[in-house]
């Protein structure tokens, strides 16, 4: 049985997993991401190696950015912006001497769903990560495709206006990331934001309070349309919904209520979206990255 060490860095720690070919968990363990700068992180992973290197075929790496996949360079470090302009593989190589692979981690959540999940046997489809911003993936031909600059499915620097100006304030990541739905609700109820997470929110929701679920239909609101918009340029069969609140029942069935209620008001003919949460949820990024690995070097 072969067996592969897999990464998912996150902002504030990074997981780590010893993982078979089936995707099935052999051990898990996680540490504190490094903020200060590259070398830190590359000795952290490097440490997790070294217990590691003599079972495994190769490592596999989700982290947040743009990056190209075939190459292993970082346009961006998104939130670990020391990463950005550095060849990831070739900096990891120096330290760990096997097979590296990297992709964005917003599609690894869609290699997950796509390789194991909720879209398995997909020809295309989107899915849709609702999380500190709105990150994004999309399949099409069976297939996460990343485009010419590994930018596709970047969901959260989508526009909601025109305002050239202010454009950065105008984008879907603000709009629909979770720090704006936990902003709102705490200031509807007077609260510290910090006492504000999806949990509590549903939990309002689920009892009636009728604020919350205003809120809540204004905010899925939101998200249908930009479902239509991504309708409209891939026809997908399925849209998968990811992030904490995906486990949410109530999320889907308003997102859904929103999108079949466009539908009807269209004014011309538009075919019917369904939306589905995505199976794997803190798992999704681990389970991606393996699947990437997979694809790429098999």
């Amino acid at each position: 049985m072969k067996k592969y060490l897999v990464l998912d860095i996150g902002g504030s720690s990074i997981k780590y997993a010893m993982m078979n070919e089936s995707a099935e968990f052999l051990s898990k363990g996680s540490v504190k991401t490094p903020l200060d700068c590259i070398e830190s992180l590359v000795e952290i992973i490097g440490q997790i190696y070294d217990d590691y290197k003599f079972e495994i075929e190769g490592m596999a790496i989700s982290m947040p950015g743009v990056l190209d996949s075939d190459t292993g360079y970082a346009y961006s470090g998104g939130w670990l912006k020391y990463n950005s302009g550095q060849n990831i593989i070739e900096v990891l190589k120096k330290r760990c001497n096997t097979v590296i692979a990297i992709e964005n981690d917003a599609k690894c959540a869609a290699s997950a769903e796509l390789g194991f999940g909720s879209l398995k046997g997909c020809k295309d489809a989107a899915v849709i990560v609702l999380g500190t911003g709105v990150g994004g993936g999309i399949i099409i031909d069976g297939k996460v495709h990343k485009g010419s600059h590994s930018f596709a499915g970047e969901f959260s620097f989508m526009r909601m206006n025109c305002n050239e100006i202010d454009a950065m304030n105008h984008v879907w990541g603000l709009k629909n990331g979770a720090p704006a739905l936990a902003e709102t609700v705490a200031n509807i109820k007077g609260i510290p934001v910090e006492e504000v997470n999806g949990l509590f929110i549903f939990e309002l929701a689920n009892s009636g309070d009728a604020k919350i679920l205003t809120v809540l239909d204004e905010f899925t609101r939101w998200i249908a349309m930009q479902i239509i918009d991504i309708q409209c340029l891939i026809d997908p069969e399925l849209v998968a919904i990811g992030g904490g609140i995906s486990a949410q029942p109530l999320l889907i069935e308003l997102i859904q209520k929103h999108l079949d209620s466009m539908e009807e008001n269209f004014g011309f003919y538009k075919p019917s979206v369904r939306v589905v949460p995505c199976e794997f949820r803190n798992d999704a990024n681990l389970i991606g990255a393996l699947y990437s690995f997979l694809t790429k070097n098999n």
